[in-house]
């Protein structure tokens, strides 16, 4: 008897979680049936962007573990690492269109994952930025290409140039 109420329990949660994921796609269904073809939501690309930025952060993190470990490093895992965020950043400055520069001072009820960090000074000096995040890509491809003896000076230049652009485009507060 216990099996079987466990069985028709876990079938009705089962039930319950589809009928719940349905319901999300018709909601989103709505959602993308409302824009105009090939348009993005701006909070839905503020989003991305930020998703983006913490993976490059995360890989990066994982390098910077890796280097500063006693032992022997794994330095064609670490090139993989490399390579990808490079990948990542090409398509970093994509995702800035115009719509989303929403940064407004002082908002006390800010959303952290769909409310921008992102500065104005972005927008005012695109050009800047793309090279900014360009060159940081580039560092990071050859990283991902780099003998054993250059590959940790081409991360702390990769590590300089995030923090420059972060110095220079992200707001904090």
């Amino acid at each position: 008897m216990r099996r079987k109420l466990e069985r028709r329990r876990r079938g009705v949660l089962g039930v319950a979680r589809d009928l719940i994921a349905v319901a999300c796609l018709l909601a989103a269904a709505g959602t993308a049936l409302a824009q105009e073809p090939g348009s993005t939501p701006p909070k839905d690309t503020i989003f991305a962007r930020k998703i983006l930025m913490d993976t490059i952060g995360r890989t990066m993190d994982e390098i910077e573990t890796a280097m500063a470990e006693s032992g022997k490093i794994d330095l064609g895992e670490l090139r993989e690492h490399a390579d990808l965020i490079s990948v990542m950043l090409m398509t970093f400055p994509h995702l800035f269109p115009g719509s989303t520069n929403q940064w407004t001072p002082d908002n006390p009820d800010r959303d952290a994952a769909l409310d921008t960090y992102a500065a104005p000074e972005v927008w005012a000096n695109f050009a800047e930025f793309y090279q900014r995040v360009a060159a940081a890509s580039k560092l990071a491809f050859e990283a991902s290409r780099a003998k054993r003896a250059d590959f940790r000076g081409l991360i702390i230049q990769l590590r300089d140039a995030c923090t420059g652009c972060h110095a220079a485009y992200l707001k904090t507060d």
